[in-house]
């Protein structure tokens, strides 16, 4: 499977349901927890909603590294993303991203005072599919190197950020 074609599947996998770990690659940053990613538009950003009192929100400077890791459901594919967390009061992303799931947790609603929203511009990913086939395990079954057979089964990409000007 191509670089590309790892990359889509990510996307296509996250969707709209995805949760990943996300923390902060500070050393003394709250350790990584578990968080409702949104995306649009298919790709980049990831957007997260949080509250201003999470520590790892207290954490976060402008520009801050962090890391988020994906585990699909069917666990088929694996992913590790690296980029800039960024909080993002943008007032009509909010409007955009609200839903049923978020109002749960947010007693004020969008004008919730504790509400904070969170945009992942990741710059490099790291990708795995697990797409053990019976013919690839015959092949491993009979002696075949593993590695060979997997070789195309993981990417480590650099990601474009989102252009300027371009609809988050």
């Amino acid at each position: 499977m191509s670089s590309s074609n790892l990359v889509s599947k990510l996307w296509n996998s996250l969707g709209p349901h995805g949760v990943m770990m996300l923390g902060l690659a500070h050393a003394h940053a709250a350790q990584p927890r578990p968080m409702s990613a949104q995306l649009i538009g298919g790709g980049p950003p990831i957007w997260f909603f949080s509250a201003k009192d999470n520590a790892m929100v207290r954490s976060l400077s402008l520009d801050q590294h962090a890391m988020a890791i994906y585990v699909a459901k069917n666990h088929d594919l694996f992913a590790s993303l690296r980029g800039r967390l960024i909080l993002d009061q943008d007032r009509a992303m909010i409007e955009r991203l609200w839903s049923p799931f978020v109002a749960a947790w947010y007693p004020g609603g969008k004008d919730d005072p504790n509400l904070a929203l969170l945009r992942l511009e990741p710059e490099e990913a790291e990708i795995w599919s697990n797409e053990a086939s019976l013919w690839k395990s015959m092949k491993l079954l009979l002696g075949a190197d593993p590695r060979a057979e997997f070789s195309d089964s993981v990417a480590k990409i650099r990601l474009e950020p989102p252009s300027a000007g371009a609809e988050h």
